[in-house]
């Protein structure tokens, strides 16, 4: 099982980091960034990651997104902490779309 990230010119690798939203046993949603997801979910399980979680206990990993930097980690965060319930359960929820690049081709011959 490989790790994404990207190699700095000194040669170590950094992990890229990641937005999640967590549903907590009580229902409630917890959003946080990490830069290894399944190391912080399995932190949020133990109840060492944060003081919310801790008292929530089950969480599961309802939704996360990789971004190309901590900084817009930083600001996808405080965006989807500013939404409204409703708007978290629309990303939670919402089909995933592919990528242009993850598009399979079209196909040919009968139609």
């Amino acid at each position: 099982m490989g790790r994404r990230g990207r190699v700095l010119p000194t040669g170590v690798l950094t992990l890229m980091p990641f937005v999640y939203i967590l549903r907590c046993a009580d229902g409630s949603l917890y959003t946080g960034i990490a830069k290894d997801v399944g190391r912080r979910l399995a932190e949020h399980a133990a109840g060492r990651a944060s003081r919310y979680t801790r008292a929530r206990l089950p969480v599961a990993l309802a939704w996360h997104r990789r971004v190309r930097t901590w900084r817009r980690a930083l600001k996808e965060e405080s965006r989807i902490k500013r939404l409204p319930r409703a708007a978290k359960l629309e990303i939670v929820e919402a089909i995933p779309r592919p990528r242009p690049s993850e598009t399979p081709p079209a196909r040919r011959g009968r139609g």
